[in-house]
């Protein structure tokens, strides 16, 4: 820890690579513009629908070549348009300048660094990174399941190489394994090499899911009760546990067991896809005792966790993306978030809201804030 109280992880990484412009062309609700970014803080304000959210998603595009907020490509395109293009320059940390472009037409899409387009567009994955702080992420705390898994998928596969391959990998795999599920329903078949090969590649994909995923929640927690404790002054203590059958048992052993339930229902029901994540306040469900307020610090707690987390392994700081917070969070948290990521150890961040007064009241005078406005 050091003496501004950031987990050491956070202060170990001084790479930072600097989103300096980024242009838009039919991306959401933009026909063709271009924004340039020279302050480590930018504050993006202006009426509903001006734009705000679109621009910060299209930051989260450069990165991840995907929407922050659809998984259907064809919703980011301007409405009467056919396809969008996104393009960013970046600062590198050690020198020089990156330009990433992200295409999509003609229900296809192509990404190029500098000019030259990835092989595979899973190669850029890790390469930036950018943590996305939103409204409706307030769903990882209210609900389970599906949420929580893609959230913890998101970080490993851009910091481990090995991770997305492997889910990509057991995602496929286990479509297989259910349709062949399905067809014993059909045509019944006391063959099962087709069931042992699919078997055999979920353990061998799911072990190495699991083992990470594990990891990963060792180094989290700490990272998250600190955070936490910054936003709501140290009240209460607040934990993460990941609930995982692999803890027990091997997985070809899970698989094998559930083969009559599994035929019957005509999916697969155990496995890593069925791993759960609880999150506790002074030992209790934060989801049925939290506060409003407590589970917004949780929240937030998270995703400041995730940024440390991200910017340690990548040896590179992600962008802090801020969607619409000054509506979000009482007075107090507000100015330990500020706090936070004014420290000139933290990385870029890019705010948004809909009064440009209130954000210059929250920096308070002298501040160096950049300001977009819209309209």
């Amino acid at each position: 820890m050091n003496s501004n109280g950031y987990p050491l992880a956070s202060v170990l990484c001084k790479a930072l690579s600097f989103l300096s412009k980024i242009s838009l062309t039919q991306f959401r609700n933009y026909t063709q513009s271009s924004f340039g970014f020279e302050q480590r803080i930018t504050s993006v304000t202006g009426p509903n629908g001006s734009g705000k959210t679109a621009l910060l998603d299209a930051v989260y595009y450069l990165c991840y070549t995907k929407s922050y907020f659809s998984a259907q490509q064809q919703f980011s395109v301007k409405r009467g348009t056919e396809g969008f293009r996104v393009e960013g320059i970046f600062q590198l940390s050690k020198g020089g300048e990156e330009i990433i472009t992200c295409i999509w037409r003609n229900g296809k899409k192509e990404v190029l660094s500098n000019g030259q387009a990835y092989e595979k567009i899973a190669a850029h994955i890790g390469r930036f990174a950018a943590v996305m702080i939103a409204p409706d992420d307030m769903a990882l705390v209210h609900e389970a399941g599906e949420p929580r898994r893609r959230w913890v998928d998101s970080i490993l596969s851009q910091t481990d190489p090995g991770y997305l391959e492997q889910l990509l990998r057991y995602q496929r795999v286990l479509q297989q394994r259910n349709a062949w599920l399905k067809l014993q329903a059909i045509t019944p078949s006391t063959q099962r090499t087709e069931l042992e090969f699919y078997d055999a590649q979920l353990h061998d994909a799911g072990t190495y899911i699991w083992r990470l995923r594990s990891s990963f929640f060792e180094a989290f927690r700490p990272l998250l009760g600190h955070y936490y404790a910054l936003l709501s002054g140290g009240r209460e203590q607040v934990d993460i546990r990941y609930d995982s059958e692999l803890r027990q048992s091997i997985f070809s052993e899970l698989l094998k067991q559930s083969l009559e339930q599994d035929l019957r229902l005509q999916r697969s029901t155990r496995g890593i896809h069925r791993d759960e994540l609880s999150f506790s306040i002074e030992g209790l469900s934060m989801r049925q005792y939290g506060s409003q307020g407590q589970k917004k610090s949780f929240l937030f707690a998270m995703k400041l966790a995730q940024y440390a987390y991200i910017a340690d392994r990548l040896r590179n700081k992600p962008i802090l993306l801020l969607d619409d917070i000054f509506e979000k969070l009482d007075q107090q948290r507000m100015e330990a978030l500020l706090a936070i990521i004014q420290q000139e150890d933290f990385g870029q961040v890019l705010l948004t809201d809909t009064h440009a007064s209130r954000v210059q009241e929250a920096f308070g005078a002298g501040t160096c804030v950049g300001s977009i406005r819209l309209s």
